[in-house]
């Protein structure tokens, strides 16, 4: 019989952490060996405790450190904070590849949120123009958030040759109406109670527009993500940039 295994997470007390906490001490193939907050002693709880995987939802500022501690102790990280920059990903990459472990950091374990960008990317060469509204909880600490920037960025990228159009206001009487830009993909951040994590993507052609949605009604919607790519990632060395790649949408 397959032993479970061991994962840990840094950030068990947030809004996140403390759902996969839940989740992850009802998974018969997972052992919850700990949390690990700030303050602690994380290369102390890394030696003692021994994760296979370190699942991390925390703060940007703090999770590019967990992870290369994880990876050094031969854990596979699993990051979902949000708000690292493509150099800190390279180099999580790089130190993975060094410790021979596999990790990932996806900018949205939600499966449905994944299938929304991979559904947007099909959708991108058959329209002259888009732009994608979030919808966050007030405390979001990011804007626009890591799904939002990454779904632009991927759309930019389908429309080389032909760039999206977004049309400025000629007279903006309140500054950022417009929103932010990236590519030519126009992108809107609302905050406000009552939102976990939602966004659209809206395609606009002369008479008809196409508007791609994914709604988070719990946190709930990020265990099946994180669960299967603890189970990816501590299986093989492979180091994936987004929950697509694993999916085989990337």
């Amino acid at each position: 019989m397959t032993e479970p295994t061991r994962v840990a997470i840094a950030g068990h007390r947030g809004k996140v952490g403390s759902v996969l906490v839940a989740a992850f001490q009802d998974e018969s193939s997972l052992e919850y060996v700990g949390g690990i907050g700030r303050g602690d002693d994380l290369a102390e709880f890394l030696h003692s405790k021994r994760p296979r995987a370190l699942v991390d939802f925390t703060r940007p500022t703090e999770a590019l450190h967990n992870a290369l501690a994880a990876v050094a102790a031969g854990a596979s990280p699993v990051v979902g904070t949000t708000g690292l920059s493509a150099a800190d990903v390279d180099k999580l990459e790089t130190a993975c590849a060094a410790k021979g472990v596999g990790g990932i950091v996806a900018p949205n374990f939600a499966i449905g949120a994944v299938l929304m960008m991979h559904l947007a990317d099909i959708a991108a060469p058959h329209f002259d123009a888009v732009e994608i509204i979030e919808l966050h909880h007030a405390g979001k600490l990011d804007a626009p958030s890591g799904t939002a920037l990454s779904t632009a960025r991927r759309l930019a990228a389908r429309r080389k040759e032909t760039p999206f159009a977004h049309r400025k206001a000629e007279k903006e009487t309140l500054a950022g109406t417009r929103g932010g830009e990236e590519g030519g993909v126009a992108v809107h951040s609302v905050r406000l109670p009552g939102f976990v994590a939602d966004q659209e993507v809206i395609f606009g052609l002369p008479g008809q527009t196409l508007t791609i949605a994914h709604r988070t009604t719990s946190r709930e919607a990020y265990v099946p993500g994180v669960l299967l790519a603890i189970q990816r990632v501590t299986a093989d060395q492979r180091f994936y940039r987004g929950l697509d790649e694993l999916l085989g949408l990337g």
